[in-house]
Formats: C-alpha cells, structure tokens, sequence
C-alpha cells in the first residue's frame, strides 16, 4: 500500500478484512449504465465493518455512489462514527471518493482518518480525509 508520499506498505490485519468486505460487495454494484462497480467498507466506532455498493438509476442523479450505501449501513446497524474506510473500483488508478462523497464521509469522520482508495489491479493509497478535503466544511461550523 502506498501512502501520499508513496512508501510501499503491507495491508494489515484490519485493512485486508476492509478491502475483502469492498471486494465482496463491489461484485454486487449495480452499475448496468457506466459498467464500474464500486465498492466502499468502513470500520465504524463500534468495531463492525459496514458495506456498500454503488446503485445505477436510467435517471442518473437518482443513483448512489459506494461510500453513502457504507454509511447508511454503518448508520442502519448502530455505528455513528466512521474509524477508516476502504474503496475499491476497477483499474490500476486509486478509486477515490467523489467530492460529494468525501463531504459525506466528513459528516461521519475526523479529518485524520484514514481514507484507503484501490484500483484492484494497482496500489492501494492512502490519505487522511483532510488531505482529500483540504479547508472543509463539517458540522462544527453548525454548532453541533
């Protein structure tokens, strides 16, 4: 895996059930339109993994990216708080999140946690969620 400053690293332990459970869910994308599955995992504050997959629609902006379906399962089986999350797509290039996904994410997640996007075929890398989202807008500024 590599990091932003492209250092090779090992998977470990909770990062390989991450991108299994991606994986797993990835092949179960419905995506007949543009043909790229996504999947997204997140280790979530209560220590369960949530999955999630993109879902096309013929109407394209009724569809859902990979990362909200994670969270509406994280948040479905009772984690509030995102601790890592793992995503994957086809390729060699790294399958970030979109913008409005990584404004999702920031909605569940501090700006350290650790956002792992994969091209099956390529390197892992790895990036905090303040790097991905430089000067974000959270809920803070909401006086939550």
């Amino acid at each position: 895996m590599r990091s932003t400053e492209g250092s090779a690293m090992l998977l470990n332990e909770n990062d390989q059930a991450l991108f299994t459970a991606a994986e797993a869910v990835r092949a179960r994308a419905y995506a007949p339109y543009s043909k790229f599955q996504v999947g997204a995992a997140i280790l979530a504050d209560d220590g369960n993994i949530y999955a999630g997959c993109n879902v096309e629609n013929a109407a394209y902006p009724v569809g859902n990216c990979a990362e909200p379906s994670a969270i509406a399962a994280m948040l479905a089986g009772g984690g509030k708080r995102i601790r890592r999350i793992y995503v994957t797509g086809p390729g060699t290039v790294p399958v970030t999140p979109c913008g409005g996904c990584r404004q999702r994410i920031r909605e569940f997640a501090d700006l350290d946690v650790e956002v792992i996007s994969h091209g099956v075929d390529g390197e892992p890398l790895v990036q905090t969620l303040g790097q991905l989202l430089p000067h974000s807008f959270g809920p803070e500024f909401l006086g939550r």
